[in-house]
């Protein structure tokens, strides 16, 4: 999946500044995948250079004006296709399982506290998800079927 994908993805829902999808990359969407603000923008830009994507200004008194992207219908037919594709399993590259392999090289009691330590993340990462659908999806029952879809992930 290439970064164009997540934005596409993102835009979606709902036309956004290069801000806001930068915030929800740092937040729900940054559950499953990993961008930096500088990324972000320099794809959008890429996006839009081909027409995925349509920039509108938007003029504000106080600050700067704010510019936001939507998807073009260019966008969601480059899109179409990628997400019909099967999904291969993810290749692993895991530091842990590197720390593992060499492990025998560190006294036995920093591998478990590093195994303890690393067993309670699952946990975290699932309470994680359980705040996001509360607080994104507070009627799961009542969905649309597109919120359908993003509640899955947490769900």
């Amino acid at each position: 999946m290439a970064l164009a994908h997540a934005i596409l993805v993102s835009l979606l829902d709902r036309p956004s500044s290069g801000y806001d999808l930068a915030k929800q990359f740092d937040g729900s969407v940054g559950c499953f995948w990993d961008a930096s603000h500088q990324q972000i923008y320099r794809e959008l830009a890429k996006l839009e250079a081909v027409g995925r994507i349509q920039a509108q200004s938007i003029q504000q008194n106080t600050r700067p004006n704010k510019i936001i992207y939507g998807i073009t219908p260019q966008g969601e037919a480059w899109l179409k296709p990628w997400l019909a594709e099967p999904v291969t399993l993810a290749p692993v590259k895991d530091s842990l399982w590197v720390k593992l392999f060499g492990g025998h090289l560190v006294p036995l009691a920093v591998r478990d506290a590093e195994l303890r330590r690393h067993q309670a993340l699952p946990q975290v990462r699932l309470q994680e998800y359980a705040a996001i659908a509360t607080q994104c999806f507070p009627h799961p029952d009542q969905l649309l079927r597109a919120p359908t879809y993003q509640y899955l992930i947490v769900a």
